[in-house]
């Protein structure tokens, strides 16, 4: 496919440190730039903190579900309902976040989001809880993130100047892929030690640190609030530019697929743990941060090679380097070595959804930037209900290997049929680029 080439202004952006002393500090801040904004370093504290509770709640919530039922398909049940409300609400979050303050949003939804951590430790640790308290929150709890996530997006561009914005975006990530390093393992030993009630509650106070974070942040920033424009309408010419768009399109098209067919195996792991390895709740959180791990080494790769690397070929050699290390997991009977292919999964995992939700982000035109990006999270995260269930059912019939294997061989498809088409779509955006200067 044809690469889109960057903005003129993003290669003409200001060195700040250009004249400085190159000691420590200064290294750090000219790699990351955005640790140069007082409110960035705030919201990055704050948010680590409450993403690792996020990961501490999420690994335990699987565990407990498996250790009421014993049942696979229950597991991608529960994981589905705490993310169905992306699929439907991610649109309207991205309506809200335009017409009112982006930080009021947070405090709200953060709190909101404590608030539903306590009362499952609290349900749990009563000895209340059933499988429809989980499920009921859990579908609270992602209603709560379908307003919250296209938030945080909105926000950064707050927090920030201009020529931070990039370096924001990335670390970011890296805070959602370093907790999902340190969250799960934490998980397992508090799982261990004071049991999955404990760990919720653990959840609700994690969410101290990014609330206080957000009341220490200070922006002069005024949203467009839009109140005289249609939501309904606004969705729909979103929808229709994204459609229209063959590049950004395509992204939505492919991010689709492996949402639904790839990601999905996360939702598993503490089937394969408990299942497959003969591990408790340690092991299980293993598992997860040597993805995590993947992940993580991704987000530095991605940063380092921007620039030196195609991105439709960091995309495609991502997906096929998670896809086949995820096939040889499902035939390795040694932990160690299943580690290592997790981490590699990880890995190019995160190469390619970096790197396609970095091109979505200098493709589009800014007044869509917000209608699109909402679209481009529906289909990442709200579609990951579907294959929680998929998986989840498939593995209740044939084993949780071959639930994994089928869902790893459709993302092979998937990219191989992305490279046959890829001089249709450098055609058609080439087509899209000459009537755009009409």
């Amino acid at each position: 496919m044809t690469e889109p080439t960057d903005e003129p202004a993003a290669s003409q952006s200001t060195d700040l440190t250009a004249n400085s002393p190159s000691g420590p500090r200064e290294k750090i801040l000219q790699a990351f730039p955005a640790f140069r904004s007082r409110n960035f370093r705030l919201y990055f504290l704050g948010q680590i903190i409450s993403m690792i509770g996020t990961w501490l709640q999420m690994v335990a919530q699987g565990w407990l579900v498996l250790e009421m039922t014993g049942s696979a398909f229950w597991v991608g049940v529960t994981a589905a309902a705490s993310t169905i409300p992306t699929l439907f609400l991610s649109l309207i979050g991205g309506v809200i976040v335009d017409r009112y303050s982006r930080k009021t949003i947070l405090l709200w939804t953060q709190t909101l989001s404590m608030s539903l951590a306590f009362i499952l430790g609290l349900f749990t640790l009563t000895g209340h809880i059933t499988i429809p308290v989980i499920l009921v929150l859990a579908f609270l709890l992602g209603c709560v993130g379908a307003v919250a996530t296209p938030a945080i997006q909105a926000f950064l561009s707050e927090m920030v100047d201009r020529s931070q914005l990039h370096s924001a975006v990335a670390l970011n990530s890296a805070i959602f892929n370093a907790s999902r390093v340190i969250g799960p393992a934490l998980a397992g030993l508090m799982i261990s030690w004071i049991g999955t009630g404990g760990a919720f509650v653990a959840n609700g106070l994690s969410y101290v640190a990014v609330i206080a974070a957000l009341l220490a942040i200070t922006t002069t920033a005024v949203p467009a609030r839009n109140e005289h424009e249609n939501p309904l309408q606004s969705i729909r010419d979103g929808i229709s530019y994204t459609w229209r768009h063959p590049l950004i399109r395509m992204i939505v098209l492919f991010v689709a697929v492996v949402s639904i067919f790839g990601w999905s195996f996360m939702a598993m792991l503490p089937v394969v743990a408990k299942q497959t390895f003969n591990l408790g709740a340690s092991g299980m959180g293993t598992l997860f941060s040597a993805f995590g791990l993947g992940s993580l080494s991704a987000t530095f790769f991605v940063s380092m090679s921007s620039g030196k690397v195609r991105p439709s070929a960091m995309v495609v050699g991502g997906i096929l380097t998670f896809a086949v290390a995820l096939l040889a997991f499902t035939f390795t009977p040694n932990v160690p070595l299943a580690l290592f292919f997790l981490f590699v999964s990880g890995l190019g995992m995160l190469s390619a959804f970096a790197t396609m939700t970095a091109t979505v982000q200098r493709l589009v035109e800014d007044r869509y930037r917000g209608r699109v990006m909402s679209i481009y999270l529906m289909v990442l995260m709200g579609l990951m209900p579907l294959g929680n269930l998929q998986v989840g059912f498939l593995s209740e019939h044939f084993g949780t290997a071959i639930a994994i294997r089928a869902g790893a061989l459709v993302t092979i498809v998937a990219t191989l049929f992305l490279i046959k088409s890829r001089k249709e779509i450098s055609r058609s955006w080439d087509e899209y680029q000459a009537s755009s200067m009409e």
